[in-house]
């Protein structure tokens, strides 16, 4: 059986995010997608998300990979193992739990929606790109503008009800590889460097000329790293994620 990747896409994303990527890697690995839509919480994200894998036998290397939102549920994946993961990517993301000053801004991000979901949408996907191209700034507007308010809003009170997972990082016994873009805004790199120093195993790369939509700016850079981690894998049971 091939090693089996699970990807689970960010806020207001839905598999178009992840669709390059995977198209990279299906000669590669048995590619799978999680469902973060329909949840109001990562605790219930997760539960889909290890629902992906259900029939994958323990003798099948697994691959995570969390982008942005993503990497919330991964984290609470490995605070709530079903199974062994063989490999790990947090992508664009952080550890950190919700503060203060960030329950301001996503309450400010509730009532933006709530105002002018259209005009909400064009300002997150100016923000979160690097990369100037209209062709993929369209294609990702179109897929947030598909996905919708009610379900920004469930994914926005999801992560401010987060639980706080750091503790769980230093003893991490699988590989995982930290990606973030030079120029994201919205998870700066600084952040993705603190995870990766909290992981015994963890690789950091920041990727050039990108900024927090890496899967759809760099899908080849996101693909290479996956590739490794799916290649160091092996049908061994690593035995807990604790």
């Amino acid at each position: 059986m091939k090693p089996v990747l699970l990807l689970i896409p960010g806020m207001l994303n839905d598999g178009r995010v992840w669709a390059d990527v995977a198209a990279l890697l299906a000669g590669d690995a048995d590619v799978r997608m999680a469902e973060v839509s329909r949840q109001d919480s990562i605790a219930r994200m997760r539960g889909d998300a290890w629902a992906q894998l259900a029939d994958v036998p323990d003798s099948a290397p697994v691959v995570v990979a969390g982008f942005s939102m993503g990497g919330y549920v991964a984290l609470d994946m490995l605070a709530h193992p079903a199974r062994s993961i063989q490999g790990l990517l947090f992508m664009s993301t952080s550890a950190m739990p919700e503060t203060e000053q960030s329950r301001v801004v996503r309450e400010k991000t509730l009532a933006a929606m709530g105002a002018d979901f259209p005009r909400f949408v064009s300002g997150v996907q100016a923000f979160n790109t690097y990369s100037t191209d209209p062709v993929l700034g369209a294609q990702l507007r179109r897929m947030m503008l598909d996905i919708g308010p009610e379900t920004g809003r469930r994914q926005v009170q999801a992560i401010m009800g987060r639980q706080d997972h750091r503790a769980l990082l230093e003893n991490l016994p699988m590989p995982v590889r930290v990606l973030v873009g030079r120029h994201d805004r919205v998870t700066p790199p600084p952040l993705s460097e603190a995870l990766a120093q909290q992981i015994a195993q963890a690789q950091l790369e920041i990727i050039d000329d990108a900024g927090h939509m890496l899967p759809r700016e760099k899908p080849e850079a996101v693909a290479r790293v996956l590739r490794e981690l799916i290649s160091g894998t092996t049908t061994t049971d690593t035995g807990d994620n604790s």
